[in-house]
């Protein structure tokens, strides 16, 4: 690491698991991590999870967070769910501008940043998802799309508001589709993401922050990723609702 952080490894469930089986994995994972501080660790369980999932890991060293939020604080929105409400029952973190909300739910730059501004305002942690996809990759516009991604989407948040923030590199093409980024591959964007954070804010911000890597993270390379100098932990997808390899990703992790 370039600088001494404990890595983050958060699991994003998606659309999957039962609250039975949810409960139970938190269950093992409290359990698991309780007196190791060495790493920072969550999930994202479902919506409907989330207060029980919120309730068995209080007061443990595994935060929880919301897969997503509106930008508003209340109205008449039918099916979607506050910021406000994902803070009451115990959240301390949220995805936002996840692909899947961008690609298939058409979620624009604006609405991101929207998103992002009413997550702060309430004292939620956002989890800021930036990356590209393969066409755009083959296009060689890789950092031309992140840069619009995070300029945009931290449009009018203030560097003291930046800290609250996790950035999470996900390219496209490697979400879900068994393709991972190669580990040098993924530095060089998560450098050049920190590289432009200093750009719009400062040089020491930027080395504070944490960027993450997602993109069919696995026990077999979450080691070689995080070995890379910039990248400071782990969004991990399919391989978090299994418990064996999410654990088994955080102990590869933690061993540095």
């Amino acid at each position: 690491m370039a600088m001494i952080k404990r890595p983050f490894v958060i699991g994003n469930w998606k659309m999957n698991l039962t609250l039975v089986r949810g409960i139970e994995f938190a269950k093992l994972l409290k359990d698991s991590l309780h007196g190791k501080d060495g790493i920072m660790c969550g999930v994202c369980p479902p919506f409907i999870f989330l207060k029980e999932i919120c309730k068995i890991l209080e007061d443990s060293n595994v935060c929880v967070a919301a897969q997503n939020i509106h930008s508003e604080k209340y109205g008449a929105y039918t099916g979607e769910v506050s910021a406000l409400m994902i803070k009451e029952v115990g959240c301390t973190h949220v995805l936002i501008g996840h692909s899947e909300r961008r690609h298939i739910f058409h979620e624009d730059d604006s609405f991101i940043n929207a998103k992002i501004k009413t997550a702060l305002s309430v004292n939620l942690k956002p989890i800021f998802c930036v990356g590209e996809m393969l066409d755009e990759r083959e296009a060689g516009r890789t950092k031309d799309v992140i840069r619009n991604q995070l300029v945009r989407g931290l449009r009018d948040v203030r560097a003291d508001q930046l800290k609250e923030i996790v950035i999470a590199y996900e390219p496209v093409w490697a979400i879900g589709t068994g393709k991972t980024a190669l580990p040098e591959q993924a530095d060089e964007v998560h450098s050049f993401i920190r590289n432009t954070i200093t750009n719009e804010y400062d040089k020491n911000l930027a080395k504070s922050i944490y960027i993450l890597y997602g993109g069919s993270v696995k026990p077999e390379n979450a080691k070689e990723l995080t070995d890379q100098s910039e990248i400071d932990g782990l969004l991990v997808g399919g391989a978090s609702i299994l418990f064996e390899s999410f654990l088994k990703i955080i102990e590869v992790v933690s061993k540095g």
